[in-house]
């Protein structure tokens, strides 16, 4: 037996409760991974919480990734003992049963092998940097630091928290922009050379305002994402990687056009394992062990559910690591 948190379809919106299974109700799959590891992002939130309907086939497992050990393979790739790291992907067989997912207690079965990538070292520190919200942080393209200032939304969040700390590392000069002022020192000791309400950017946007930065990292979406691209210089560009604020973009086309601006989608469930590889290497070298331990706390499974109401509360800085006993 082992614990998981469940989501399943109840008559008005979703359930989610940490409940026991056996092994026997695990799917078929070439690779059975003991998971030790996971973590907890926005996107969780809405699943364990049904504000939004991210879970769409019932019952499910919440979770988008993993570090663990493979107990079991018939994959030539791997074999008992590697350590494994796995993130995005859906984890369903073609049959529609029920795929273990990220936060189980015990086993993730039913995890294709062509989903994994072997981690070297593995602990905290692998857990930490190879999640979901740490590639998508790492992910992002970038003008050069001579080009001007770089601006980062949600900068409190998981995905920001890394984001502002690579970017100060790599020689930007960070604006980090938060609905949350009480955060700034927490900002700036990550590297933040400027700190700015999100205020500045939840209004109406111009289609063209004043020219403020050469590019930015954005994970909250709608108004927010419109203004950033209206101020943003000449050639520059946003990675846009959330949608915390909305789904829709409320912008004209003046920014692409007239400024040559790029707008830079930024995936972290499809990405090719070669874009993945790149990114997780970036990670080793661009984020500080000690900025590291700043950004991430760590829970316990029976924590999730509080952890994701946090979450979507605004009451949560930098990334949540579930350590599964």
């Amino acid at each position: 037996m082992f614990k998981a948190i469940r989501i399943d379809k109840a008559e008005k919106g979703t359930t989610a409760a940490l409940v026991q299974f056996d092994e026997a109700d695990l799917m078929e799959g070439d690779v059975t991974v003991r998971v030790e590891w996971s973590t907890l992002n926005y996107k969780d939130g809405l699943a364990v919480t049904g504000k939004a309907p991210v879970v769409r086939r019932f019952p499910m497992i919440a979770g988008i990734d993993f570090a663990g050990t493979v107990e079991h393979s018939s994959h030539p790739r791997w074999k008992t003992g590697d350590r494994v790291i796995c993130n995005g992907w859906p984890r369903r067989d073609p049959s529609g049963r029920l795929c273990r997912k990220g936060p189980c207690q015990r086993r993730l079965a039913g995890a294709f092998a062509r989903w994994h990538i072997g981690a070297r070292r593995h602990g905290d520190r692998d857990c930490r940097l190879h999640s979901d919200a740490g590639r998508t942080g790492a992910g992002t393209s970038r003008p050069c630091p001579s080009k001007g200032p770089v601006v980062v939304t949600g900068a409190a969040g998981g995905v920001g928290s890394v984001a502002t700390a690579i970017l100060s590392k790599l020689g930007y000069h960070v604006i980090a922009s938060t609905g949350r002022v009480s955060e700034a020192g927490y900002l700036r000791d990550l590297g933040a050379a400027e700190v700015i309400d999100r205020n500045e950017l939840s209004g109406p946007a111009k289609p063209l305002a004043k020219e403020r930065w050469a590019g930015g990292v954005d994970s909250v979406g709608s108004t927010t994402l419109a203004n950033l691209l209206s101020m943003t210089r000449y050639r520059g560009a946003i990675a846009a990687c959330g949608l915390a604020a909305g789904m829709d973009l409320p912008t004209s086309v003046a920014p692409f056009i007239l400024r040559g601006v790029c707008l830079l989608g930024i995936d972290s469930v499809m990405c090719p394992i070669e874009l993945r590889e790149i990114a997780w290497k970036r990670l080793v070298t661009d984020l500080e062990s000690g900025k590291l331990s700043e950004i991430t706390y760590e829970i316990s499974l029976d924590g999730v559910i509080e952890a994701g109401h946090k979450i979507l509360a605004g009451q949560v800085r930098g990334r949540i690591v579930v350590k599964i006993s």
